[in-house]
């Protein structure tokens, strides 16, 4: 056992490490809030675009807010355990930490390097969302909702509803009007006529700058947070060694 003045001297030590983790854990607990947030924005405004993608695609809003909810209960585990002063404890949370940490940097890492494949797998996945558009499926309603929200028609330009049966039987859709009141059927059967009154601009462009800009946002919080683990990580076992070392117990 250590000699009670070397245990004193230690003391303020293992203290002020107690006020430095608890103070990681609530910011950590925070990130996995603002992980959560993300997760259910992306959700709710980017499900258009997820879903045309892939079927696994459309899980991304859901790895983010099972991730936030995951980091909010470790958060709040790390913040008793520093409380508790139990070794153990501390120890578990440093190896949660570590598992963050290479999960994030993995998924960060991964983001940046396929982000090309990604563009191009939208790139097709789009096309056949268009081709094949009836209005009424999961993809065909996706692009309703892409044209309306980003103010675009088609891949490249409107005419590329020409190639379509759709525009056989329907002509255009009304999601590329700019003013529904001005766009009769008559219209939108026409692409010469339709071209005073849809969006000109297509949608495959707009869709990938949206796509892009959001895996960058998502790529840079995921590196982030990984290396903010680390931190956390070397407190925890800081802590966890001198307590075990001096013996220390909570009073």
């Amino acid at each position: 056992m250590s000699p009670p003045s070397r245990r004193l001297q230690t003391k303020p030590v293992i203290t002020c490490l107690k006020t430095f983790l608890i103070s990681y854990s609530l910011i950590f607990w925070f990130t996995g809030v603002i992980l959560l947030a993300v997760g259910v924005w992306g959700k709710v405004s980017l499900e258009a675009y997820f879903s045309l993608a892939s079927e696994e695609s459309t899980n991304a809003p859901y790895v983010l807010i099972g991730t936030g909810a995951i980091i909010v209960i470790f958060g709040l585990f790390g913040c008793f355990a520093t409380c508790r002063g139990s070794p153990w404890m501390l120890k578990l949370y440093a190896m949660f930490l570590t598992l963050v940490f290479l999960a994030e940097l993995v998924a960060g890492v991964s983001g940046f390097i396929f982000r090309h494949e990604i563009k191009a797998k939208l790139g097709v996945a789009y096309k056949n969302a268009v081709k094949n558009y009836n209005s009424t499926d999961t993809s065909s309603i996706a692009v309703d909702a892409i044209q309306r929200t980003l103010h675009c028609c088609g891949v490249h330009n409107f005419t590329d509803w020409g190639d379509t049966e759709y525009f056989k039987q329907k002509g255009i859709p009304a999601s590329c009007c700019r003013d529904n009141a001005k766009c009769s059927p008559e219209t939108l059967s026409d692409l010469e006529k339709a071209a005073t009154e849809v969006y000109l601009k297509g949608c495959f462009t707009l869709v990938t700058d949206v796509m892009e800009s959001n895996l960058g946002i998502i790529a840079g919080i995921s590196f982030g947070i990984a290396f903010f683990q680390l931190i956390g990580i070397f407190l925890s076992c800081c802590l966890s060694r001198y307590i075990t070392n001096n013996q220390y117990e909570m009073v």
